[in-house]
């Protein structure tokens, strides 16, 4: 399940809209949000180019009506609701079905092209609408699935040993806060707390110092809710992926070092999280499937409920991702942003699939609109690596901006720009959308 290519996928298809071809959203894509028309109307929308399909007008347009009003009736329902939870519990049956249908109306020649009224009632241009957060997040938790960021983060503080003896054996992560994650484009206030002092000093509270970003891919979970005490077999666990999103994990790297040991990442983290407002779904990506990460020699194999052929063959995704920083002096000067880094989530020690059914392998239940983060996406060169942490080497590489600025971690005004994108030769590429965010003073 999810690595099924079929007639959505058909690079051959054109859609009315002229703007779908060559945009991040081509009629191949069709990816899931939420937006107001009017504020205090929230509706589930498709982005098409530049335009957004109102799921909920289709419906009321008599659109997804078919031969099996049982399903009618619970497309209409899921399309009318002001968020995506609804949806995302219905499972892939039904939304490959959504798809299909949005698929066929967007189509040149279709009955919203030939019809100008209908076409004024269902698309509306996504510079006139107001994004929202896709879903009520439930839960946050973040993995660290990047062999290649763990290893460069842990020589940094154990040169003799960076990994540690767990690694390779699981999906390492933490439980995140939910509460704190915000739509792209929302501001970031630069967090305050408590922070290690100097020698035979005690630690100070204040503005964190070192503040930094972290490049990553979320996906929501979807699907019915695993039974307690059941986990989620890895072959199935593809079943319970929406779809993903772009993520920022903001970190304060000062805060965190004194408070990670011995418990991980607490108030480091939970600030501020920015995701991007279209949700790129499960089966979008299937022309986009890759194996996963190659192993090297003397790795261990992963135990069998974390091993599964299909997953080793398909589980990786061809995903680049990018960040660009724009300071508030190239702001100012009419600038364009500065691109920090470049890197691919096929470099990723573990699969989204493995990440999903480790979580849930303790009789954890996973529930739809749960928000999972891969960890920072680092790769093995320096232009590839996902965070000022990496990038700088702990600010021991400053980096300069065209205005002369140096950066070690980040400043007030800063904003930060994360973009990503699946291509293939023979497919239209398919854009993730855009992560954005902008530093603030601490308050």
């Amino acid at each position: 399940m999810g690595y099924e290519i079929n007639e959505t996928h058909d690079p051959s298809i054109q859609s009315f809209v002229e703007s779908a071809a060559g945009s991040d959203f081509p009629i191949q894509s069709l990816p899931f949000g939420v937006f107001e028309r009017e504020e205090g109307d929230n509706r589930i929308g498709v982005a098409i180019g530049d335009e957004v399909l109102d799921l909920e007008a289709c419906a009321s347009a008599g659109l997804f009506d078919g031969d099996n009003e049982q399903e009618d009736e619970l497309i209409a329902i899921a399309c009318s609701m002001g968020a995506l939870n609804f949806l995302m519990f219905q499972g892939p049956e039904i939304w490959s079905k959504i798809r299909r249908r949005v698929s066929e109306l967007l189509r040149a020649g279709s009955e919203i092209e030939q019809d100008a009224e209908l076409r004024a009632h269902v698309l509306v241009p996504r510079d006139q609408v107001r994004m929202l957060l896709p879903c009520e997040v439930g839960d946050f938790t973040d993995f660290y699935a990047s062999v290649h960021h763990a290893t460069n983060v842990g020589s940094m503080f154990r040169p003799d040993n960076p990994l540690l003896p767990n690694y390779k054996w699981i999906p390492v992560g933490y439980h995140g806060r939910a509460s704190s994650v915000m739509l792209s484009g929302e501001d970031v206030v630069r967090p305050n707390g408590q922070m290690i002092g100097g020698d035979d000093e005690p630690p100070t509270f204040g503005p964190c110092k070192l503040l930094d970003y972290e490049m990553e891919l979320g996906f929501f979970a979807g699907g019915p809710v695993n039974e307690d005490g059941e986990g989620i077999a890895i072959g199935d666990a593809w079943a319970h992926v929406f779809g993903v999103c772009l993520v920022n994990d903001w970190s304060a790297r000062d805060i965190q070092k004194w408070e990670y040991q011995p418990l991980g990442p607490f108030l480091s983290k939970s600030f501020a999280t920015s995701i991007s407002p279209w949700v790129v779904t499960a089966e979008a990506l299937a022309p986009f499937r890759v194996p996963a990460f190659d192993r090297p020699e003397g790795d261990p194999k992963p135990l069998p409920h974390l091993h599964d052929e299909d997953d080793q063959q398909h589980g990786g995704i061809g995903a680049t991702l990018e960040v660009l920083l724009l300071s508030a002096q190239m702001r100012e000067q009419g600038m364009e942003p500065m691109r920090l880094s470049i890197g691919s989530f096929e470099h990723m020690y573990w699969t989204i699939q493995q990440m999903l059914a480790h979580h849930a392998s303790n009789g954890c239940p996973i529930i739809a609109g749960d928000l999972m983060g891969s960890g920072t996406v680092s790769g093995p060169e320096k232009e590839s690596r996902g965070c000022l942490l990496e990038l700088t080497w702990r600010g021991s590489e400053p980096i300069e901006l065209p205005t002369g600025e140096v950066r070690k971690f980040l400043a007030d005004g800063d904003e930060v720009i994360m973009r990503g994108w699946c291509e293939r030769e023979g497919q239209p590429r398919i854009g993730l959308g855009e992560c954005r965010g902008r530093v603030l003073p601490a308050r």
